[in-house]
């Protein structure tokens, strides 16, 4: 009786042991409210997650990106202004969302969904995004901040939120990156995610460069 009462107390602990991590993903994924009010202004790209073909390799390569939401006549409707600079080359591009019960959508001419998951980081945004595009899908994790530095805890809790997904670590910005300008003109942001969404053969290009670049970098 008593190796068959250390038995079930020895399980009995194990199972905690394996419940305790799946609650902290519970809390950790578990979608927050947040009002197009509080996303408008801008957000500063500091780390993410992805496995779009060529996000890896394309992390790398990337000096900076900054969001401006902005409102538009259309009380669900927001423009994003993106700002990138790749490789130290600027570009813009613009496009347009729908913004409803805490969720970002894009139905045409791809599938987007938005969701933002929790962050002890008062001025950040953890963007948990699911692309769909033919028969294919995608997703992304990813941190914005109204600030260009967040602490080592908000970055570890990102770190955790991508573990829990069963994602890859995300890769960090370098603090000290130089901004674009906001005067670039502007391209359109959706045709341009279409066009690689759908280029079959760009996209096994792209997972051989993400492959190299994760191997020779990190």
């Amino acid at each position: 009786m008593k190796s068959g009462g250390i038995v079930l107390l020895l399980l009995g602990l194990l199972s905690q042991g394996r419940a305790a991590p799946a609650l902290k993903c519970d809390t950790l994924l578990k979608p927050i409210s947040i009002t197009n009010q509080q996303m408008l202004g801008r957000w500063l790209y500091v780390a993410g997650s992805s496995d779009l073909p060529g996000s890896r390799s394309l992390g790398h390569l990337l000096n900076s990106i900054w969001l401006d939401v902005r409102a538009t006549p259309i009380s669900n409707v927001l423009t994003i202004l993106q700002t990138q600079r790749i490789y130290n080359e600027c570009s813009s591009m613009i496009y347009n969302v729908t913004m409803e019960n805490s969720t970002m959508l894009i139905e045409h001419p791809f599938y987007l969904k938005e969701v933002y998951l929790p962050t002890d980081c008062a001025d950040c945004l953890v963007v948990y995004e699911e692309v769909k595009s033919s028969h294919d899908s995608f997703r992304s994790l990813m941190l914005f901040s109204r600030q260009q530095m967040v602490s080592s805890a908000d970055v570890e809790m990102l770190r955790m939120q991508a573990k829990c997904l069963q994602m890859s670590s995300p890769l960090l910005m370098d603090p000290n990156y130089e901004l674009c300008p906001d005067n670039l003109p502007t391209s359109d942001g959706l045709a341009a995610l279409n066009s690689l969404l759908e280029a079959k053969m760009g996209q096994r290009v792209a997972r051989l460069l993400d492959t190299f670049f994760d191997f020779f970098i990190n």
